[in-house]
């Protein structure tokens, strides 16, 4: 499986559009024969017993009609014809109870599909019946819980989508038809407000694309062999500028050892770590350190961006890379850090944050190593 040119991935690693917390591979996969060929065995046997049953009771009701088969018959020794029928209803009822434990619950699975279909993610059916059977219920139920989990997502995606747009529009809209109406003169004081704040709504685009686009795991990467520092002292070098003017010290440093190249997309990982220093500027005040480091960990290099800023709350650090998540001094929309935790997900790496109220913050993520990929 390719990510780009020169992305290699072994044979088992998990990719990144596999959902978070499912085992890979599956077990389907990984149990070979032993797992997913014994249900259609059961039902090879179920359906080779129906067909004995038959024979066996067509033979005896062809033997009965003909008078071959009883005590003193033409078929040779007496065999009871009681015996025979309770052996054949013993049979039966054993066939048709192993049929219903199977049919009951597939036919369960099959009422909560039809639901699930006409829009009720909510469903959810008892696991009941055989192993074989129980597991695809479970299956079931975590696709609905998957299902609606992406349903609740899609509707506050598009409530938060229009809360950010509706501030731009606003402007946008109230500066023109003042223009129109004569109120306001078609000047640059009253027109740079509607070419900033279109702005910001093509810049809100754009980001939702990309976070769209990565989190589908459609995201195209252009790898190509990098060096870290030389990633970490362009970031730096962009916005140096904007750290001076705000009166923030930003400065890089390379951890101990020497740093192996990266096997990434270098315009991808500085957009990590341009929305990770343009975060700690927003929240770091006059007179702060924001530090950036690159350092070799295990197998790959993690990157490290460190401010003393204001800090995150213990219950907003668990959702500060969830979307549209903000502080309430915040300038941007909430999707800087989302962005930033899909494109390293996207290259195979992990990103972390770690903080206190006052203390600053640290954001960290690992990128792997070629050889480790």
């Amino acid at each position: 499986m390719r990510d780009g040119p020169g992305s290699r991935r072994g044979p088992r690693s998990r990719p990144p559009w596999w959902p978070e917390g499912e085992p890979f591979p599956p077990p389907w996969r990984a149990g070979g024969w032993g797992g997913r060929h014994r249900f259609p065995g059961r039902i090879g046997l179920l359906v080779a017993l129906a067909v004995w049953l038959t024979f066996v009771a067509s033979g005896l009701a062809f033997r009965l009609l003909s008078g071959g088969w009883g005590p003193g018959g033409r078929g040779g020794p007496g065999v009871p014809l009681p015996f025979l029928a309770v052996v054949l209803l013993l049979a039966a009822f054993l066939a048709g109870r192993a049929v219903r434990r199977m049919a009951a619950p597939i036919g369960d699975v099959m009422e909560a599909a039809d639901r699930v279909a006409g829009g009720d993610y909510a469903t959810r059916v008892p696991a009941r019946g055989p192993g074989e059977v129980r597991r695809l219920t479970r299956s079931f139920n975590q696709m609905a819980a998957r299902l609606e989990a992406n349903e609740e997502q899609r509707r506050r995606l598009l409530a938060d989508v229009a809360h950010e747009l509706r501030t731009p529009l606003s402007v946008i809209r109230g500066n023109v038809e003042g223009i129109l109406d004569g109120l306001y003169p078609a000047d640059a004081a009253h027109l740079a407000p509607v070419l900033e704040e279109a702005a910001v709504m093509s810049r809100l685009l754009d980001d939702l694309q990309t976070l769209s686009t990565a989190e589908a795991g459609a995201l195209r990467l252009h790898r190509e062999r990098v060096d870290p520092a030389a990633l970490v002292q362009d970031a730096v070098t962009a916005f140096r500028p904007r750290a001076q003017r705000a009166g923030v010290t930003l400065d890089w440093r390379a951890g101990s050892g020497a740093l192996r190249e990266l096997d990434a997309d270098p315009v991808r990982v500085g957009e990590v770590l341009a929305n990770l220093l343009a975060n700690a500027l927003r929240h770091t005040p006059s007179g702060g350190v924001i530090a950036v480091e690159a350092r070799p960990a295990g197998t790959g290099v993690a990157f490290t961006v460190s401010d003393t800023g204001s800090g995150i709350g213990p219950e907003d650090l668990p959702h500060v890379f969830d979307r549209f998540v903000k502080s309430a001094d915040s300038g941007g929309v909430g999707l800087g850090l989302a962005i930033a935790r899909s494109l390293v997900e996207a290259h195979g790496g992990t990103i972390t944050a770690a903080s206190s109220p006052g203390k600053g913050t640290t954001m960290r993520f690992v990128l792997p190593a070629p050889d480790s990929a």
